[in-house]
């Protein structure tokens, strides 16, 4: 039951884990977009003075957005472990830059005000494409890893030069 929910079981053709993307991607997308949470929230990550004199809660709002982000991280792991159905403290501990250069790839600053829920899904596809061309070209894993590092500077690069005051 646990690994079919949350793992490797289908409803109605469709993999539950690609029910649960969608799920989270289409309720994130809508809080961040279409409600005033999101906007302090995007308030919140580009100027925080600035989100305060305007009379927005930042502390309230970052202590809310690392609670979600726990929440996140824990539905994370429970879909992790039903896929492989096993657990273990260090499951997915080699992932973080991976996700950190997904989210960068799908167009969100480092220093915050930018950013949205369908880019860091697109990041993470195209992170998964290049992690699955990089093991099929029979990369040693130190070697990948050089690979990802440089897809984080030019996305990094790429997304430094377009904030460039004139």
């Amino acid at each position: 039951m646990f690994t079919g929910l949350f793992g490797s079981g289908n409803l109605f053709g469709i993999p539950s884990l690609v029910i649960w993307t969608i799920a989270a991607v289409s309720i994130g997308h809508f809080i961040f977009r279409q409600t005033k949470y999101g906007a302090h929230v995007l308030a919140t990550g580009d100027n925080s003075r600035a989100a305060m004199v305007t009379g927005i809660k930042v502390p309230r709002v970052r202590l809310s957005v690392f609670l979600i982000s726990g929440a996140m991280a824990g539905l994370a792991g429970l879909l992790y472990s039903g896929r492989l159905q096993a657990a273990k403290y260090t499951l997915g501990e080699t992932d973080l830059m991976t996700v950190i250069a997904a989210v960068i790839v799908g167009g969100t600053l480092l220093n915050g005000g930018k950013g949205s829920i369908i880019g860091a899904l697109v990041g993470s596809l195209m992170m998964g494409m290049l992690n699955n061309g990089l093991i099929l070209m029979g990369l040693e894993y130190s070697q990948q890893l050089i690979a990802r590092g440089g897809s984080i500077i030019l996305a990094v690069a790429l997304s430094q030069a377009g904030t460039r005051p004139a």
